[in-house]
This record gives structure tokens, C-alpha cells and sequence, in this order.
């Protein structure tokens, strides 16, 4: 694919949607690992589920029929949809990495810096 921004096939979708749910899922272990911090993540397909000491949740999933990534939190449902080589809520414009890092750091009571992959292929 030659240009990143235009409208990707389903399986391309859906190895940058593996992509950014690994990474969140690999992030999640060293969280708990390193720094202590109770955050447990689950996986289900294209589901992945963190949960939080306080038995609240933040799920991640991919819908790759309309090519976006889906959360939903405490503070509510987002969709996230690659344009300009990031992932932008289809309503605010904040970019998928700070709104999860908002998200684990509100939910986790610690500070909590998420990375996304890069969508470059």
C-alpha cells in the first residue's frame, strides 16, 4: 500500500488493528510487571479487554467493516479512524494513544502513558 491514508483492504485493516491491540496488550503486562500497577488485559479475537483494580473496564476492539478502532471506558464510547497517519476520534479529533492514556491513567489512578504502533506498512 502506497499511501497509508487511503482506504485500506479488510486485511490490511486488520494487521494494523492486531498491531495496536498487541501493543496495548504488551504495555499491559509491563504496567503490571514493572510498575506495579493492577491492570489485567484479556483477549478475545479482536477484543481486548483491560481491566482495572477497581473492577471497572476499558475495551479496545477493531470494526473492520467501517476500518475504525473502537473503546469504550468508564468516560464513554469513541471511534478512531486513520487519517493524516493517525488514529483521530471521528468526533473530537484526540489521537487513539492520548485518549488511552487518559483513559488508564483515569481508570488505574496512576499516571499511565499508552503508545500505538505507528500505521506504517
Amino acid at each position: 500500500m502506497s499511501d497509508i491514508d487511503e482506504i485500506m483492504n479488510e486485511s490490511e485493516f486488520l494487521a494494523l488493528a492486531q498491531d495496536i491491540l498487541d501493543s496495548i496488550e504488551q504495555q499491559a503486562d509491563v504496567w503490571f510487571e514493572q510498575r506495579d500497577i493492577d491492570i489485567e488485559g484479556t483477549r478475545n479475537g479482536n477484543v481486548l479487554t483491560l481491566t482495572f483494580e477497581d473492577g471497572s473496564q476499558a475495551v479496545v476492539n477493531s470494526q473492520a467493516p467501517m476500518q475504525e478502532m473502537w473503546v469504550a471506558a468508564r468516560s464513554g464510547g469513541f471511534h478512531y479512524r486513520l487519517k493524516d497517519g493517525k488514529w483521530l476520534d471521528t468526533r473530537s479529533g484526540e489521537e487513539l494513544a492520548q485518549a488511552l492514556s487518559r483513559i488508564c491513567s483515569e481508570q488505574s489512578g496512576q499516571p499511565i502513558e499508552v503508545e500505538v504502533p505507528s500505521p506504517t506498512r
